[in-house]
């Protein structure tokens, strides 16, 4: 039963994360969670919240079963579910339960500071049991409201005092122990201070190794050589001429082979080792792809798995716990969190020796970043080939057994630099590194950072890496990384949907499949004598898959030339036809793809193609030279082949395969793409979810936040989800907010420049007199807005579309066109998608931040700038637009993605057939048999927003009943507006970014003066639309249309400037 907690701006939307039950009722919360600074009440009401969750993890050992009612179903038995099937043999997609959004409540928590200890009994042993459900926690904190350090603080201050409490329990079991023996008390105290100290001076002589290392880098800091100290400036990799000049200068560096060779050398480099179908490499083993020598040596330093030391030396690392993986989109998102991880000061893990240091005793927080060879090769001549998946080949092709010694990578970890591999391990765990840092720490002791970074994770307590490592169940195999027991942190989930689709999407173009052809029969004519039987009967195979493809999209490219649109682009409704040319749907494709993988065929080949086309190229030949060198930067095409058919082995239910007519590149005809896409998140999510502790999505911009539960957690208990939307840290004064939908204060008035409803929707959006009413509106706004104004468009073609409007003569609009007249204001800058949005952002900046104004076209001086730019585009996702950047930001439009694309029909299909198997599982008198549904992720931020009028849901919806075939469509809608206004929302949350910051924000569309579509932004985005209106009333002034608009903006930046 949940109460109130008396901290302001917060909402907590589901179960009370404090529950009435013999497990959690008296356990007090911190306080105190070494925060850096002094928090505000709503990061401590944030940091309580994930603490409360993540103490839930203790004691949670049981999976909580639940009944079926209206709105939460009965969830599915995974162990009784049918065994996948694979995308050419389509099923119908298993239904699973839908967990119902609690109504908002408030919480209360009994406090106390983070020195109080629950003696409650704490599992020593971060694993969890089969069957467990993680905890999952959805919060949603605005930027600027220190999100990454509440974070950072409530999760580490939980895992310091849970390691204390595990101290402390297993000092309570050897006591319980004794003196169940018999043991004298005397010799009971005695054994427990041995055990105790035997504990401390062996965390206490970690720290003292730990302490020296960081020492040294200090000094090296100051001498720099190391550049500047940490904290300032960080320069940028250097992975260039210098680099390649000292590996031409290395012996047995790596390289590529060298030209004209002779038979017997094209053999040793191209000639694939003989191959023999022994079932594969073990899916449990995450050190699989690497050779048995270099396995063996992993192995032996400690760098088998991220479960710890298998027999090496265990240097000072203590032995492995609960570990916190943060992951977020990009790198440089990465390295901010890690510069705020380096601000707090942590309690040590383990109680020292003298009572009265205790206070005192801190330990510095160890951390390791994970990433690609991409990143952290040091090998000049493997990291130049640039594209991942040549680099991944190339380093794995120079730890094959055949491979001459001297030719082999001189930086893997081995016998002869033990030392330096763990001198890499100290270095990383002491001082808080980043990716970069981890590149030059690996060139300094000459080990691969790549490799090396493994033997740190054992002693690790905060792991990053980016989404597609951690997304991908490969890729943490190959890194040997394991989420069992452990707590996941995802930050910027607001996209989580979209990356886990993205990070599971393949393609592949017809042109591509000619080049594997042509590729393939090259290196067959030139080396199928010397190919044993079985190495002969793969590569035929690859023959046969490579051809049925070709002829499969040969044949819809003959049927587009015909020139009917729905020839153009749509959906393989049938995934078998791809391959009923020469029998090679029989062929079995896991067998083939493990086949191609482990011998590294791929890069075998396209080794071979590249050798023969340069000892036959024309160098005065500029074209086909761009052609070649354009070349070396992609993928090697069977690589991509491999990818395209390992999508086809999905679940059938998971997916779907389109195809698309595209322009042909240089010398080629025609051109068209098969495309695979991820249709649900929910399989692939699993694998994470099931295996977690504890699951956190975080981000500035979460609403609405029901699809991350229906579509990422469906099997989880609504029990076990807790969600929380904080409130601005920003005074209310500080936002002004209005939604515009009319010139007039009632719609749909003659002004004299036409109807003055702004109705953005496809069919409407391209009336001339509206978008000439719009350039009226941001006429006015840059009229009274100083410095900075930012404005977003549904797409890059519709804001080309507005321009061309705008730079075109109007006689209603008098004597200036549009833009000339918005020129005369402030200075214009469009994001493109040809130019960089760094120049463009920094032009934008120094025109705001120049203290001279600048002269305008026509002569006069202007008052800031405006940035016209895109939601979903470069813009609208990890640009800052603080202060006078972005002193008002301005969305035109909604940008629903287009309904008629085949991605969108096909993943609405889904969509609303699940719904209705949902609703006959949640009524006893349905004839269908019940079964839990499988969501679908969001649909693409696509442009072109149009309403549909074509048939829904066409397998499933003709036997239902209507009223049943108008819910599904109304949930499908539902979600097709949530995918839209989580794109909203990402760009308005580019302005407002700190305590004192302050902004307006323009809504420009009659959708959004509903109570529906506001519904769905952000708690302190309507907050500051109510507050906003009721000003406009005490002032008197019009709370709709353009007059109330501009009487509410004027007076909100005129009290600024006062102030």
């Amino acid at each position: 039963m949940a109460s109130s907690l008396p901290i302001p701006d917060i909402k907590v939307i589901g179960p009370s994360f404090i529950q009435k039950d013999s497990q959690n009722a008296d356990k007090p919360l911190p306080t105190d969670f070494n925060h850096p600074y002094t928090p505000y009440p709503i990061q401590t009401a944030f940091m309580q919240t994930l603490y409360s969750v993540l103490d839930r993890t203790v004691d949670n050992t049981t999976t909580t079963t639940f009944s079926s009612t209206a709105a939460t179903l009965v969830p599915s038995n995974p162990s009784k579910s049918p065994s996948p099937t694979p995308l050419f043999n389509m099923t119908t997609a298993p239904t699973v339960h839908m967990i119902n959004r609690a109504t908002d409540s408030k919480v209360t928590s009994k406090t106390a500071t983070s020195k109080d200890k629950d003696k409650a009994k704490v599992p020593t042993s971060s694993s969890v049991p089969k069957g467990h459900h993680a905890q999952i926690a959805l919060f949603e904190s605005p930027t600027g409201t220190g999100k990454s350090l509440s974070l950072i603080c409530a999760s580490l201050t939980w895992l310091r005092n849970h390691k204390r409490l595990q101290f402390e329990s297993e000092m309570e079991k050897i006591k319980q122990q004794m003196e169940a023996s018999g043991e004298p008390g005397w010799m009971v105290e005695s054994a427990l201070k041995r055990k105790r100290e035997e504990l401390a001076q062996r965390y206490q002589e970690m720290e003292r190794t730990l302490e020296r290392i960081r020492e040294r880098e200090r000094e090296m800091e100051k001498e720099g050589e190391k550049g500047q100290a940490r904290g300032g400036k960080r320069r940028k990799l250097d992975r260039g001429k210098g680099d390649e000049e000292e590996g031409g200068k290395k012996k047995g560096s790596g390289g590529g082979g060298s030209r004209g060779l002779t038979a017997s050398d094209e053999d040793n480099e191209f000639l694939i080792d003989d191959w023999r179908d022994q079932g594969g490499f073990d899916e449990n083993d995450p050190m699989g792809q690497l050779s048995k020598e270099t396995r063996e040596l992993l192995e032996k330093v400690g760098m088998g798995t991220a479960g710890g030391n298998k027999g090496g030396e265990d240097g000072p690392v203590a032995e492995e716990g609960i570990k916190i993986f943060y992951t977020s989109r990009t790198h440089s998102q990465l390295t901010q969190f890690i510069q705020e991880l380096r601000r707090p000061e942590f309690p040590a893990s383990v109680p020292t020796l003298d009572a009265q240091d205790e206070d005192a005793a801190k330990e510095i927080v160890k951390q390791i970043p994970l990433s690609s060879r991409q990143k952290l090769c040091i090998n000049p001549s493997v990291n130049k080939l640039g594209t991942l998946a040549a680099i991944n080949e190339r380093c794995q092709s120079l730890q094959q057994p055949k491979t001459p010694k001297e030719h082999r990578c001189p930086y893997l970890p081995s016998a002869a630099n033990l030392k330096a591999t763990h001198e890499f391990r100290d270095t990383a765990l002491a001082t808080l590194p980043d990716i970069e840092d981890l590149y030059q720490t690996g060139k300094q002791l000459k080990i691969c950072p790549y490799y090396a970074s493994r033997a740190a994770i054992p002693g690790a307590e905060v792991i990053t890496l980016p989404y597609p490592l951690l997304l991908q169940k490969s890729a943490r195999e190959a890194l040997g990384i394991k989420l069992e027991g452990n707590i996941v942190i995802i930050d910027e989930a607001h996209n989580i949907m979209d990356a886990v689709s993205n990070v599971h999407a393949a393609e592949i173009k017809y042109t591509d499949l000619k080049r594997a052809k042509l590729s393939l029969a090259m290196y067959y004519q030139r080396f199928h004598q010397k190919l044993n039987g079985e190495n002969r009967v793969m590569v035929a195979q690859l023959q046969r898959v490579v051809e049925a493809l070709g002829v499969y999209i040969k044949s819809r490219l003959d049927q587009a030339a015909k020139g009917l649109k729905e020839d153009q682009e749509g959906v393989v409704y049938d995934a078998n036809l791809l391959l009923t040319t020469g029998g090679a749907d029989q062929i079995n494709l896991y067998k083939l793809i493990s086949y191609v993988q482990e011998s590294k065929l791929a890069f075998k080949i396209e080794g071979y193609v590249s050798y023969c086309e340069e000892e036959s190229r024309d160098t005065d030949d500029e074209e086909a030279e761009k052609e070649i060198k354009k070349r070396e930067g992609r993928p090697p095409v069977l690589h991509t082949l491999c990818s395209f058919l390992t999508a086809l082995t999905n679940l059938s239910s998971e997916g779907k395969i389109f195809f698309e007519k595209i322009p042909p590149p240089r010398g080629e005809v025609q051109d068209m793409k098969l495309s695979y896409m991820l249709l649900s998140p929910t399989h692939a999510f699993s694998s994470i979810a099931e295996s977690a502790r504890a699951v956190i999505l975080a981000g500035g911009t979460m609403s609405p936040m029901e699809d991350y539960k229906a579509h990422l957690f469906p099997d989880v208990p609504p029990e076990k989800i807790t969600t929380l939307s904080c409130g601005h840290v920003i005074p209310k004064e500080n936002l002004c907010v209005w939604t515009l939908g009319s010139i007039a204060p009632n719609p749909k008035v003659n002004t004299g420049i036409g109807e003055d409803c702004f109705d953005f929707t496809f069919s409407k959006r391209s009336n001339s007199n509206m978008i000439n009413r719009l350039g009226l509106v941001l006429l006015n706004l840059c009229s009274v807005v100083p410095d900075g104004v930012v404005a977003f468009f549904p797409s890059y073609g519709y804001l080309e579309e507005v321009i061309q409007v705008w730079k075109v003569h109007d006689q209603a609009m008098g004597p200036k066109t549009m833009w000339e007249r918005l020129e005369s204001k402030k200075a214009l800058f469009m994001d493109s998608k040809t130019e960089s949005s760094e120049q463009t952002l920094q032009k934008y900046s120094d025109v705001i931040h120049s203290e001279v104004r600048p002269l305008s076209p026509s002569g006069a001086r202007v008052k800031g700038a405006m940035l016209l730019s895109v939601v979903g585009g470069k813009m609208s996702e990890g640009i800052n637009f603080s202060d006078r950047l972005g002193r008002c930001v301005i969305v035109v439009g909604l940008p629903y993605p287009n309904p008629r694309s085949p991605e969108w029909e096909a993943r609405r299909e889904y969509l609303e057939a699940n719904f209705v198997e949902r609703y006959n599982a949640s009524h006893p008198t349905s004839t269908t048999a019940a079964a839990a549904a499988q969501p679908v992720i969001p649909p693409p931020s696509n442009t072109n927003p149009r309403s549909s009028s074509s048939s829904r849901n066409r397998h499933h919806k003709n036997n239902k009943p209507a009223n049943v075939a108008k819910l599904a469509a109304r949930a499908s809608t539902v979600f097709y507006e949530n995918a839209t206004l989580r794109a909203v929302n990402q760009s308005i949350g580019r302005a407002i970014r700190h305590q004192n910051d302050y902004a307006a924000i323009v809504l420009i569309d009659h959708r959004y003066e509903k109570e529906h579509v506001r519904a769905r932004l952000p708690g302190w985005i309507r907050e500051g639309w109510e507050e906003t209106q009721k000003m406009a009333k005490e002032e008197g002034k019009a709370q709709k249309g353009l007059q109330g608009m501009m009487g509410r903006v004027n007076m909100f930046f005129r009290t600024k400037k006062q102030n």
